[in-house]
């Protein structure tokens, strides 16, 4: 083990004896003091599917970490699950709860001085949260993904966690039975795993392989699967190493890594939570990394699988077409993944691809081959313009245009908009403004599954403009921008748009623009006043006054 083993701080010497005597209480033997402590940060809840498979690979991983000559020291932290939460206000909870994460493993990891971590996760927010933590604290660690869900199945339809959302839609315009509503809902979360599309957790683990911070081929098993739990054995034993060799996270997490995290992003048609994510994660990792860097990886980087939301595939049937390693070796072999960059393993990942063919398998059609890309440039665009001058993030995939001017619809509140959607108030061409659900406004930036699904059901998801200082579900797709910055409880120009507003959001020129004359504005913003704070105390009033704004990555710390 490394000299400077930090737990050596609360075991080693004389003066130590009373804090022996408290490990001894919880199954420390004498041999057990010159042992590295390692924790393993324990996402499991059965609040939800997505950590409710989590304690077998925990105790697959302590296994492991005990046959490894470590002692293993098991600890929880906190889960908000979106697709439950959605539409309520416990939603507002959700992004705030990756602070919160990240804030929990550092104290369990820093308070106890424990020489490595293993942080177990499985819905949206655990990983970037665990990931941050490892980042800022830079103590020798690794990702273990819980697992996606198994696909559920209704009369020969493939379904996800998005499928009930869109069937409110579809089923409140008459265009589906009841009969197909209840079999929807009770047949789209089959087992334990998390959200099965390239949603935000798929979208997360695969990019923390090319991160260099999981295992390779760990990010798209399916939770009850046994390879996940021999996964979690292999990288408990993957962290011994590293933590004997002194191997930590910002030796790994550089900006060179985290372009080739963002090229899976792209190539896989990931999330726009990912971009709130990276920049968080650059942020606790110190590294050099902006809301344009997304932009410029876009416009290098093809879409090169046929995933849900705009496709038609699963994690599991991307598992069996050969996963994140194929896709990988396909952008090392374009020059667009960094070769050199160290992995957990203590190899760099292009010597972790070695073995992997550049071209996929002929017998699949999830991973396409590079001459027939989904998309020739990937997803994720950031636009700017007079509405958003920081930046905001639309999801252009699938979209036969991406690009719309109409009147605006405004509505305060991300309920208020679903209501409207629900009463068939929206029309094709209208741009609807869902605002003050921001970082501070929300707070928490609610995503906004539920009223883009409901229009996605109504068959409005090309013809319907949807623009918010929110978010988005990784399960969302249509004419939708997210995350426009400034956000409207700060005086952003979006809080200015007035009903009837004529509005352009326009990808191919990666513009969002409010059509109202420089001098109106001028005057609307000299009689605006900030609504008051819908929290005065708790987490979330503490959140407000911390959080930074969204072009920044939504951030409490430094923020």
């Amino acid at each position: 083990m490394p000299i400077n083993r930090r737990s050596r701080i609360i075991t080693e010497g004389f003066a130590r004896s009373p804090n022996r005597a408290m490990l001894r209480a919880v199954g420390f033997d004498d041999g057990d003091f010159d042992k590295p402590i390692v924790g393993v940060a324990n996402g499991h809840s059965t609040m939800n599917p997505c950590n409710a498979g989590i304690q077998p690979l925990v105790d697959r991983a302590m296994a492991a970490l005990k046959s490894a000559d470590a002692k293993p020291q098991v600890f929880g932290f906190p889960t908000v699950t979106d697709g439950i939460g959605m539409g309520t206000e416990g939603m507002k909870y959700s992004l705030v709860s990756r602070e919160v994460i990240a804030d929990a493993i550092e104290v369990a990891v820093m308070g106890q001085c424990m020489d490595g971590v293993l942080c177990v996760g499985g819905c949206d927010k655990n990983m970037p949260g665990a990931m941050m933590a490892l980042a800022r604290m830079n103590v020798p660690g690794i990702f273990v993904y819980a697992g996606t869900i198994k696909p559920g199945m209704w009369k020969g339809q493939t379904l996800t966690i998005v499928s009930p959302f869109e069937a409110v839609g579809a089923f409140a315009a008459g265009k589906m039975s009841k009969e197909d509503f209840d079999g929807i809902e009770k047949n789209a979360c089959p087992t334990v795993g998390a959200c099965g599309g390239q949603y935000t957790a798929n979208t997360m683990s695969s990019s923390f392989e090319a991160l260099g911070m999981s295992l390779l081929g760990s990010s798209q098993l399916a939770s009850p699967d046994p390879e996940k739990a021999d996964s979690a054995a292999a990288s408990a034993q993957t962290l011994v190493n590293a933590i004997k060799i002194d191997l930590k996270p910002r030796d790994i997490i550089t900006r060179k890594s985290i372009e080739n995290a963002i090229a899976v992003v792209m190539a896989t048609g990931g999330s726009t939570n990912a971009v709130l994510h990276y920049l968080a994660i650059a942020a606790a990792a110190e590294v050099e990394w902006t809301i344009d860097d997304f932009e410029r990886m876009r416009q290098r980087v093809p879409v090169l699988c046929d995933l849900k939301p705009s496709g038609r595939f699963v994690a599991v049937d991307f598992n069996r077409a050969g996963g994140v390693p194929q896709v990988l070796k396909m952008l090392l072999a374009h020059g667009l993944l960094h070769g050199e960059c160290m992995t957990i393993t203590g190899r760099t990942i292009g010597d972790e691809l070695d073995q992997v063919d550049e071209n996929p398998r002929a017998d699949q059609e999830v991973i396409r081959p590079w001459s027939r890309p989904m998309y020739p440039q990937g997803h994720l665009a950031i636009l700017k313009g007079n509405l958003a001058p920081e930046g905001c993030v639309a999801k252009i995939a699938g979209l036969k245009n991406p690009s719309i001017t109409g009147p605006a619809r405004v509505f305060d509140s991300e309920p208020a908009a679903l209501d409207a959607i629900m009463a068939r108030n929206i029309q094709p061409g209208d741009v609807m403004v869902i605002r003050y659900e921001g970082p501070k406004g929300g707070p928490g930036m609610q995503e906004m599954l539920a009223p883009t699904s409901a229009l996605i059901g109504q068959g409005l998801g090309e013809s319907v403009g949807l623009i918010t200082d929110g978010r988005f579900s990784g399960g969302t797709w249509g004419m939708v921008v997210g995350h426009v910055a400034p956000e409207a409880y700060v005086g952003g120009t979006i809080a200015l748009v007035h009903e009837g507003d004529s509005i352009t959001v326009d990808a191919h020129r990666r513009l969002i623009q409010l059509n109202v004359d420089d001098g109106e504005l001028d005057r609307r913003r000299a009689g605006w006043k900030a609504p008051a704070p819908r929290y005065t105390r708790g987490l979330l009033a503490k959140y407000m006054k911390l959080v930074s704004t969204a072009s920044l990555g939504a951030i409490t710390d430094g923020g």
